[in-house]
């Protein structure tokens, strides 16, 4: 399930970048990949909908947030946390 999880969701991330999967490193961070703010947001509900998940994020305050946004890696190992809290 992990490799299905981080496949999933550097497709989504790639998708908002415009960019192919395998140019998505787990090291970028979204400015890397010129995901501004709306891509951001528009990259968590993608997200939420692909896995059924609430993320815990607030776009107004996300330095608040209890989702790590620094890079492809932490969002992917925040995403894989939330499937396996929900099953």
């Amino acid at each position: 399930m992990t490799n299905d999880v981080r496949e999933k969701t550097i497709a989504i991330i790639a998708e908002q970048a415009v960019l192919e999967p395998s140019d998505v490193k787990m090291e970028n961070t979204l400015e890397d990949l010129g995901i501004d703010s709306l891509g951001l947001v528009e990259s968590i509900f993608a997200i939420e909908e692909a896995f059924d998940i609430t993320v815990p994020f607030n776009a107004n305050e996300p330095e608040k947030s209890d989702f790590d946004i620094s890079t492809v890696a932490s969002i992917v190992a925040a995403v894989e946390q939330l499937v396996t809290e929900k099953v």
